[in-house]
């Protein structure tokens, strides 16, 4: 499904995703109604989840972001973190890990002593073992829609 117009029309999505079909025709070179049914078919198909807007934290009132590393005791309370996690308003990422710790969680939240009620909140869940939070001091790269730089 993708081939390379679907990913020049990815392209153009990621980069404003209120673009109108027909600017995108005009860079892909194709009519407006094939560039709108290839849209669609990429929706159907799950390739475009959604459409969103980018919110910079700091903007906010959000200055502080930190990755927090957790661990369970058992997988038995994988379920309970997971909800929990899911619900949290001020994690914005979470990953299941192989390696020395189970989870990796990007927290954006607004002070420290925000982020310190977090942790503790956290650490009183059921099955958390240990922590390990890292503070980031400043954001290199921040992609949220990645595409193949190639295909075969």
């Amino acid at each position: 499904m993708i081939d390379r117009i679907n990913l020049d029309i990815l392209r153009c999505l990621r980069e404003n995703a209120r673009c109108k079909a027909s600017d995108i025709s005009h860079k892909v070179n194709l009519s407006v109604s094939a560039v709108i049914e290839r849209i669609r078919r990429m929706e159907a198909a799950g390739i475009i989840r959604q459409y969103t807007v980018l919110i910079d934290p700091k903007q906010v009132g959000n200055d502080l972001t930190a990755l927090m590393e957790v661990s369970l005791e058992h997988p038995k309370y994988y379920d309970d973190l997971v909800d929990m996690i899911r619900r949290h308003p001020n994690v914005a990422e979470c990953h299941y890990l192989t390696g020395e710790f189970d989870f990796l969680l990007k927290i954006i939240t607004d002070s420290s002593a925000s982020l310190e009620q977090i942790h503790r909140t956290i650490k009183s869940i059921p099955g958390v073992s240990a922590t390990k939070t890292h503070f980031v001091l400043k954001t290199i790269k921040d992609e949220v829609a990645m595409l193949p730089d190639h295909l075969d």
